[in-house]
């Protein structure tokens, strides 16, 4: 058996060239905008992750822990310890459902609430970096929504 490879066995096929990939492309931006974000967020105290969950929740608390994980799409197994880290830093308690004790509550601390208002210049400050019209991010976000779901 021989171990030669015609050049048509190792010349690049176009479909896989890894510049056309779309998955490729999402997950450069992805991690760019996390590098973005990084800074922003450390002066909150925050990881990505944990701003995701606090916007959430600055839009709507209490909130359940099903119904956050549903709005982030994470499963409980990923959500719980994030939450925990964000108790531990008193910006939100847990507590259990009166009505349905396997429901566990989230809801903002006041000084949850109060991090809002550090976190309203992070979404401007992204923009400016990005470089992007807002009409051209606008329309990114809205086709991006419609491939995640």
């Amino acid at each position: 058996m021989s171990s030669t490879r015609t050049t048509s066995e190792t010349a690049p096929v176009e479909a896989l060239r890894l510049d056309r990939q779309l998955c490729f492309a999402l997950y450069g931006a992805a991690n760019r905008m996390q590098r973005l974000y990084r800074p922003l967020l450390d002066a909150l105290g925050l990881t990505y992750p944990q701003y995701l969950a606090m916007l959430a929740l600055w839009e709507q608390s209490p909130r359940s822990v099903g119904a956050l994980g549903e709005a982030l799409d994470l499963d409980s197994s990923t959500l719980t310890p994030l939450l925990k880290r964000l108790e531990a830093a008193g910006l939100v308690s847990r507590t259990r459902d009166p009505q349905d004790e396997r429901r566990v509550i989230v809801t903002l601390t006041d000084a949850g609430a109060a991090l809002r208002d550090r976190a309203l210049t992070v979404p401007e400050q992204i923009f400016c970096q990005v470089g992007l019209p807002l009409d051209e991010l606008t329309a990114l976000r809205d086709k991006l929504k419609t491939v995640a779901s």
